[in-house]
């Protein structure tokens, strides 16, 4: 396998103006009345996730009409090609629709499917998180590293929510946490950015779909974690939706056997 490249600034800043250009409509709908739609999958959105992805759809196709794109509420288009940008203007709509500030926009760029891209913008916060293949994970410029935490018994655990899991998922993940210091639920996609940060040393979820976690595949490894499925292979594309994310490779081991 060819090594993953490190990838120049432009792609950066593109992936900036993206975050940018979602925050404009997330922010303006945040704590108003909205109409919720509730989706095939029984999951909610809003207008203003449609409007934040319409956003940053408009921007790719301006500056890089040639690559691909998968995102959570306008679908899919030219995921052929070498390159392609997964959205997710809203992770945590139904934080987003209860006046939480644990929502943000996720982005991935891929290239041959593999994740060389991710960052994590939470607006309410004014924070972002930025990962890149070959280098460290920053948050708004500066570096930030895991904890370093490689024992279960002293490891901080979160998940979403248990609502998420299957019947034997649950007991799985159960297991796990109980072995843990402590565990705690919600988050959506703040509880990567807090591991990446050190506050958090474990994050397992499942029922993800890529736009859930590519984006935290290079925050969470840029950091020093270590980032799979519940079996130990590579987030892609065609992952099951079962991830798992740990401060150290120590520390994914050893969660890695009770899952």
């Amino acid at each position: 396998m060819s090594p993953i490249p490190v990838f120049t600034s432009d792609l950066e800043s593109l992936a900036h103006a993206l975050a940018d250009a979602a925050d404009a409509p997330a922010m303006r709908y945040f704590r108003t009345a909205l109409d919720i739609i509730t989706k095939a999958d029984e999951s909610p959105v809003t207008v203003a996730d449609r409007e934040a992805e319409a956003a940053m759809r408009a921007l790719l196709l301006a500056h890089c009409p040639e690559h691909g794109i998968l995102g959570e509420e306008h679908g899919r288009t030219r995921l052929e090609a070498p390159y392609v940008w997964v959205l997710d203007p809203i992770d945590g709509t139904k934080s987003f629709i209860t006046g939480s500030p644990l929502w943000g926009t996720l982005i991935a760029l891929l290239q041959q499917g593999r994740p060389v891209l991710g960052l994590v913008n939470m607006p309410v916060l004014g924070e972002r998180w930025t990962g890149m293949a070959g280098q460290p994970s920053r948050c708004n410029g500066q570096p930030v590293h895991t904890s370093g935490c490689t024992a279960l018994a002293q490891a901080r655990i979160y998940t979403t929510s248990p609502d998420a899991f299957t019947t034997s998922q649950w007991q799985q993940f159960d297991a796990l946490s109980r072995q843990c210091a402590l565990r705690r639920f919600g988050g959506d996609c703040y509880s990567y950015a807090q591991l990446a940060g050190g506050h958090v040393d474990l994050v397992v979820e499942a029922g993800l779909q890529p736009y859930d976690y590519l984006a935290m595949v290079c925050l969470v490894e840029g950091a020093g974690g270590c980032i799979t499925d519940w079996q130990g292979r590579a987030l892609g594309m065609d992952s099951d939706g079962c991830v798992l994310a740990a401060a150290t490779p120590q520390l994914h081991a050893q969660a890695l056997a009770v899952l």
